[in-house]
């Protein structure tokens, strides 16, 4: 056994038994590090705000100081001084080292991103310490820690149904919490267009009417203004933002708003598609991801890409598209498709750096080194497979067990089960991938990380999001950083327990696995959706 592996298994034998400091009980944190050394002695701090004498770097203290101040309940107590250094020689981008001393923390990182994650670490440490009048006591530790992917997502889907700016932000603030570093954002999709485009206002005062279970709902989307509001709160948290603008499929919003692009109808899916013998079509969507660009700095856009089969019989009837291929030599719908996302692909890498689609479009030979691909269909491993043999830079996010739109428990009866049964347990999100990846990871450096998506046609409520969220958000992020031996389901279980008190504190209506009475299930729509 390496001496790594030897200390996380010391230091877990210890917390178990209860031996060691007598404080180990509140070393309750998620993700869990990599490396905990518990020592001798209290770290004795006050419950106030933190500064710095790094003006460079005070800007990373303000998460942490607007979530403390509920706690900071006497103004006249002293600021607490913080040592923040930037380190290179540590390497890992958003690795830390973090030291508790009698009366001082010390935090040191390679970059900024892992200073803001040393200081997440102590806002957890501070939420769970224990309080002694006007201070806070806080075991002696050194941590070092580092992260298992760089890519740690969460997808949200408001087109289904909408939430708005201010359930956003607090969703960014629990992603951040959970060191979540990618918020995946779907803008567009048949049901809602959700982001205003300037020079296509139909977008949104036609395409943003209606939602999945009310076609008729007054428009709801975000103004360019809300959208830059959104993402520098992101970027003081060092979340990026990847938006979506899904095609040529799920385009019925954007069609019922600008017909003149549309594929036409198939049986069941009218207007699903946009129209890829159309020359006006490519400069449509060209015109809207050049705002689409200038509104997100990430340097990434998400071009969606899947299930377009099912509006694809409408390109049967369309002249454009007979003409097209028998030009271009295709055979078959599916190389129509693909030339589309070819297309639009040359169009996005003009004026930025990066695309993603889902892994339907793996066929498509995009451009690998600048195409990342988002594998979800777990029953397609052939896809992922031949993703990463092509060498792409893949995000995992299979249904089973990244969706998190699929109950989370057997008794649970609205929302999604695959095959009648299978469903995503918070246990099941934090032994991802090891349980449910049938292709071999070890050593392939074009997985990004992974990602939980959040599909909302059962999610109207802002009460059933937080249950389908909590605490499965906790699992995906220990599922994202930290290392497989250190990876114990009673010491998670017993961390989390404590995590559920945190969202007692911010009223959030959260799934208890260890008490599945104490909050029902949340329930908008009952569907018992079986794929």
């Amino acid at each position: 056994m390496n001496k790594f592996l030897f200390k996380v298994f010391v230091i877990a034998a210890l917390m178990i038994s209860g031996a060691g400091y007598s404080n180990a009980q509140n070393i309750n944190l998620i993700p869990y590090p990599s490396q905990v050394d518990v020592l001798k002695g209290n770290c004795v701090l006050y419950n106030s705000p933190l500064f710095t004498n790094h003006k460079g770097l005070s800007g990373l203290l303000q998460f942490f100081n607007e979530e403390m101040s509920p706690l900071q309940k006497n103004s006249h107590i002293p600021k607490q001084l913080i040592d923040l250094k930037i380190l290179p020689s540590l390497a890992v981008y958003g690795s830390y080292e973090l030291t508790t001393f009698e009366n001082q923390v010390a935090i040191a990182a390679p970059d900024s991103a892992g200073l803001f994650n040393g200081l997440v670490t102590l806002l957890q440490l501070y939420k769970t310490a224990k309080p002694l009048n006007d201070k806070l006591v806080l075991p002696h530790l050194v941590i070092h820690d580092r992260p298992r992917f760089g890519w740690r997502g969460f997808m949200l889907d408001e087109s289904r149904h909408f939430f708005g700016k201010q359930t956003v932000k607090e969703l960014l603030d629990w992603m951040a919490f959970y060191k979540l570093n990618r918020f995946h954002w779907h803008l567009s999709d048949s049901q809602g267009w959700r982001i205003e485009i300037k020079k296509y206002p139909l977008l949104t005062s036609i395409g943003g009417i209606g939602n999945f279970t009310d076609p008729l709902a007054s428009a709801t989307y975000y103004t360019q203004e809300d959208i830059r509001e959104i993402v520098a709160y992101a970027k003081e948290r060092f979340i990026t933002i990847i938006p979506e603008i899904d095609m040529p499929g799920h385009a019925t919003a954007a069609n019922r708003a600008y017909p003149a692009f549309s594929g036409g109808d198939a049986p069941g899916y009218p207007a699903f598609t946009l129209d890829p013998a159309n020359e006006e079509t490519y400069a449509y969507l060209t015109n809207i991801l050049k705002e689409i660009r200038a509104l997100f700095p990430s340097g990434i856009i998400h071009l969606g890409g899947d299930e377009v089969a099912f509006g694809i019989a409408a390109w049967e009837k369309n002249p454009g598209v007979a003409r097209l291929m028998a030009a271009d030599q295709m055979t078959d719908l599916n190389q129509v498709e693909h030339y589309f996302l070819r297309r639009m692909a040359d169009s996005v890498l003009k004026f930025s750096n990066y695309l993603m689609c889902w892994d339907e479009a793996v066929p498509a030979d995009l451009p690998v080194n600048r195409t990342y691909i988002s594998w979800w269909r777990q029953n397609h491993p052939e896809s992922l497979n031949e993703a990463i043999s092509k060498g792409y830079k893949v995000v995992l996010c299979p249904r089973l067990p990244l969706y998190l739109d699929f109950v989370q428990d057997s008794t649970h009866r609205s929302g999604r089960k695959w095959e009648k049964t299978k469903f995503n347990s918070y246990l099941d999100l934090y032994h991802f991938p090891e349980n449910s990846i049938a292709a071999d990871l070890s050593g392939k450096t074009n997985i990004l990380g992974l990602q939980g998506n959040l599909w909302t046609e059962t999610v109207i409520s802002k009460k059933r999001l937080q249950y389908l969220l909590f605490p499965r958000m906790a699992s995906l992020a220990e599922a994202g950083w930290t290392a497989v031996p250190a990876k114990n389901d009673s010491l998670f279980n017993t961390r989390l327990k404590a995590h559920l008190l945190l969202y007692d504190e911010k009223n959030i209506y959260y799934y208890n696995p260890f008490h599945p009475d104490q909050h029902p299930e949340a329930v908008d729509v009952n569907t018992e959706d079986q794929d």
